[in-house]
């Protein structure tokens, strides 16, 4: 980053942007706990490359624009990955003489004297901005695994896979070509903001897959007789049991990838051909979110924001797995976090840790349950407290009471929408009118993938998609939802009359080696609060639909109407919603 008086300082002088202005910025990006600079870059509030240019300028050093260059991966190579990882350094030109080096700090003289020494010929350095560093950094990585010598050499060396004994898998898993095989999956994997990283034993090899923005997509394959020291490497990392290949195990492990720390959360699952492994990613300094960062529209944001004010109830985040209902409750907890509060969470497992909020993980093998925590918890003095997920009557029961007397109480369900959750607590056992006095709001999400701007191009809907909606959705209903939001004010799409004639956004059609179609989450919400009306429809153990009803009326958006509005902003796309959507 750049340093912050400089910031300012071409933030007001070069590019005109007001004290007033500037001094909002610093304030928003404080209630994120956020520096300005990626604050403003990441809202797209000024130019990067404007920026950084400016930036050069007063420094007097020349600036180089990425993202159009095509640099060979030789060039690339001539700085090694881990000091342009550390110091955000990238070659992308070079001669006999002398070699390009983009930088994110061009006064950092000890990287560029060791860089000069290493290469052997003159640095040129210039100022890039951060965007295009990070690209850079990342094409580093991109080139498939199965390319590397190192691998490819013990493919070649190894004729069988290591003995199922105890020494022979433990060697195995010490050996130098297994190890560079593992930390390249995960590193490659981190470069690739893959989410979970799935190793899987087939008839005839290890497929190895990412999960990138909620999709799996397979990444390479290798030969099955590496696949008992690939799992006998993970297994030492994560402490389990070397020798144990009829039974699931659990474990984690931490690893630091290119100066940022990470946490591993390991599964292994028995399967016909093998073990399984599957690894999910989590960044241990990964920063909190915001409401508006996680997608809610402003009258659904001041809802929740009404709802988490409250000094006791229950706050209810429904959806599937992998719908983002943990990030959304830890972005809620990171609201509420203040010293003034005690807040305790018990979770399974605990995705990321939160300072100043004391939270512990469930263990059933010693009997420490959703349940038997929470009641632990209530004796730790709590004003807030978060339940993972309440999967039975037991774990309801205690968190209605807590409710009740005066604890605000956060949790999560898996059902389909927001409605349908009441109905699912009076199924657990739970009186309708314990439900209707304690539940706040319940909020359903989906998550959908977003479109990468530079990717993306307009269109007019086809008849197929059309088709879709109208069965979703009436024409004129999908006009009114547009224009109540205000999505209708500008171009063409002000003279519209019908849905034929808006336009939505895509990726582009012809791709040309150009970036990924999408890039990125975002979520898609339904937002129901209980209010007098709805508390007594709850106490007449009302069906759901009834409850949809009076939710419509009251002005609840659908998932499906929320992804709607997201799609005509640009955010997304129709496909995304309609595939996040369908039941």
């Amino acid at each position: 980053m750049l340093a912050k008086e400089l910031f300012h300082t071409i933030l007001t002088t070069k590019l005109n942007v007001p004290d007033a202005q500037l001094t909002q910025w610093d304030t928003d990006a404080q209630a994120r706990h956020r520096d300005l600079e990626p604050f403003v870059f990441d809202k797209k509030l000024v130019d990067e490359g404007a920026v950084y240019q400016a930036a050069a300028e007063a420094l007097n050093v020349p600036f180089v624009s990425l993202k159009d260059k095509a640099i060979p991966k030789e060039t690339l190579q001539l700085v090694p990955a881990p000091v342009a990882q550390a110091h955000a350094v990238v070659a992308f030109d070079t001669d006999e003489q002398t070699v390009s080096l983009a930088m994110l700090d061009p006064s950092d003289i000890q990287t560029i004297e060791f860089l000069r020494r290493k290469i052997g010929r003159a640095p040129k350095v210039f100022l890039a901005p951060p965007s295009d560093i990070q690209s850079a950094l990342k094409a580093m990585h991109h080139d498939d695994i199965e390319e590397d010598t190192t691998i490819t050499k013990y493919i070649q060396d190894a004729q069988k896979a290591p003995a199922n004994t105890p020494e022979a898998l433990r060697k195995a898993a010490e050996d130098a070509p297994i190890i560079h095989i593992v930390t390249n999956i995960i590193e490659h994997a981190i470069y690739e903001d893959a989410s979970d990283i799935h190793i899987e034993p087939t008839e005839t090899g290890v497929d190895v897959r990412y999960r990138i923005d909620g999709i799996l997509s397979r990444v390479m394959t290798l030969p099955g007789h590496v696949h008992d020291g690939i799992l006998a490497r993970i297994k030492v990392l994560s402490n389990l049991q070397i020798d144990e290949h009829m039974i699931p195990q659990d474990g984690r492990f931490k690893l630091t990838v290119g100066a940022e720390p990470y946490a591993f959360r390991v599964s292994i699952m028995p399967l016909y051909h093998g073990e399984k492994a599957v690894i999910r990613i989590l960044r241990e300094n990964q920063r909190l979110l915001h409401l508006d960062d996680l997608g809610f529209l402003p009258g659904m944001k001041k809802l929740v924001q009404n709802a988490i004010d409250k000094p006791h109830g229950m706050i209810l985040v429904t959806g599937p797995t992998g719908s983002g209902k943990t990030t959304t409750l830890y972005t809620l907890l990171n609201i509420l976090n203040k010293p003034k509060v005690n807040i305790c969470t018990i979770e399974d497992p605990i995705e990321y840790q939160m300072p100043g909020i004391n939270q512990s993980q469930v263990n059933p093998k010693v009997g420490f349950t959703f349940a038997t925590g929470l009641r632990a918890l209530l004796r730790q003095d709590p004003d807030i407290i978060m339940v993972g997920e309440i999967r039975d009557q037991e774990t309801a029961e205690i968190a209605i009471h807590a409710a009740m007397t005066g604890h605000l109480v956060l949790s999560t369900l898996h059902t389909n929408d927001a409605p349908t959750t009441l109905p699912r607590i009076t199924e657990m056992g739970i009186p309708p009118f314990l439900t209707a006095f304690t539940v706040n709001i319940i909020i359903a999400q989906r998550l959908v993938r977003m479109l990468n701007p530079k990717e993306a191009e307009p269109y007019q809907l086809g008849k197929e998609e059309l088709e879709q909606l109208s069965a979703m959705i009436g024409s004129d209903d999908l006009l009114t939802l547009f224009q109540k939001h205000g999505l209708l004010k500008n171009g063409s799409d002000a003279k519209a009359s019908s849905v034929e004639q808006l336009t939505f956004y895509r990726p582009k059609q012809a791709q040309e080696g150009g970036g990924p179609p999408y890039k990125g989450r975002i979520g898609i919400f339904e937002v129901l609060p209980v209010d007098e009306t709805l508390s007594h429809l709850i106490s007449q153990n009302a069906h759901a639909d009834a409850i949809k009803e009076h939710a419509k009326k009251a002005g609840m958006l659908t998932l499906f109407e929320d992804g709607l509005l997201k799609a005509k902003q640009g955010l997304t796309s129709i496909e995304e919603v309609l595939r996040a959507t369908k039941e």
